[in-house]
């Protein structure tokens, strides 16, 4: 192996994660709250909503597609748990969520698995009719929770002193790995991302398996919406702006191929806190909230560049 080879596989492999460490040195220097206990559990807390809707997401990505309608979802289906809230009661709140979540995601799937249209077109324009429909729910208006009882707990609540959401997070995961990992549906997911025709020629159906990474992803995103109406016990009509943004920049932070076919839940869950925890060390270091959003745009820059860089063996040409 030439230096050359090796050096582009030690920094496909940890340059991003070195980084990260050197970030976490820096700021803990020189704000010494980054590293207490009181932080790190709000960090863990604020990542939860992007952490759960990344699990469905990178089902998508994997299999070598996207979804960025899931910003616009989350601001719709919080809204609906919300308001829902105060006429069905929690549960019925949250079985109407989770149903809308598994709509959005079947109308997703429908156009891009069985029709083919092409993923990105039909989940950016999903994300304006999304953002259309939430603004006609609401009216334009901030929803509350009326009396919250047993709903908070979803998002405010903890357990051993840690986060209840975080812990739903952690459980999520450990599901989503299991069926990536461990099943036959799993294995359909990285051959349609790897290679589609071989994957047709193998006796699977491409559009099925797109049609169900497209459900998890909008049940995943409905999940984030239960957490997030818990947690804030309102809802306004930009509640998640952004959010598909922070989702697609932790699955890739994480080292989930946007090529598809290569990926892990678990690696997406570190590429989450990673970015969590590098946009809370700007804040406490000082920095404006919108260099927040010119540091994930670097980061999802640097994570594509490494990815292609690396599949293509010109690392450092």
């Amino acid at each position: 192996m030439s230096w050359k080879s090796g050096a582009a596989a030690g920094l496909r492999q940890g340059g991003l994660w070195l980084g990260f460490v050197l970030f976490m040195a820096i700021v803990a220097i020189n704000a010494p709250a980054f590293l207490s206990p009181g932080n790190l559990l709000d960090v863990l807390r604020q990542v939860s909503i992007t952490g759960t809707i990344a699990l469905g997401v990178t089902f998508v990505v994997i299999a070598g597609r996207l979804d960025l309608s899931v910003g616009s979802g989350l601001t719709l289906l919080t809204i609906i748990v919300v308001d829902q809230h105060n006429h069905a009661g929690p549960a019925g709140a949250i079985t109407l969520t989770l149903l809308a979540g598994l709509a959005i995601g079947a109308w997703n799937g429908l156009l891009v698995g069985f029709l083919r249209f092409n993923a990105l077109i039909v989940t950016l324009a999903m994300l304006s009719v999304l953002q259309g429909l939430a603004l006609w729910y609401s009216g334009g208006s901030n929803v509350s929770v009326s009396s919250p009882g047993w709903f908070a707990v979803f998002g405010r609540g903890t357990w051993l002193g840690i986060p209840v959401p975080v812990l739903l997070m952690l459980a999520g995961a450990a599901l989503a790995a299991f069926l990536l990992r461990r099943t036959a549906f799993g294995r359909a997911v990285f051959a349609v991302g790897g290679n589609e025709t071989a994957a047709l020629f193998s006796g699977i159906s491409p559009a099925r398996t797109v049609f169900l990474t497209y459900l998890l992803s909008g049940f995943s995103t409905a999940l984030g919406a239960i957490v997030m109406g818990s947690r804030v016990m309102g809802a306004q009509s930009t509640i998640g702006q952004g959010y598909e943004l922070n989702v697609l920049a932790g699955i890739i932070l994480g080292g989930t191929s946007l090529m598809g076919g290569a990926g892990s839940i678990w690696r997406t869950l570190r590429g989450v806190l990673m970015l969590g925890f590098i946009q809370n060390g700007l804040i406490l270091m000082g920095f404006p909230f919108y260099a927040q959003w010119l540091v994930t745009w670097g980061v999802i820059i640097a994570a594509v560049w490494i990815d292609l860089a690396a599949k293509r063996g010109r690392m450092l040409a």
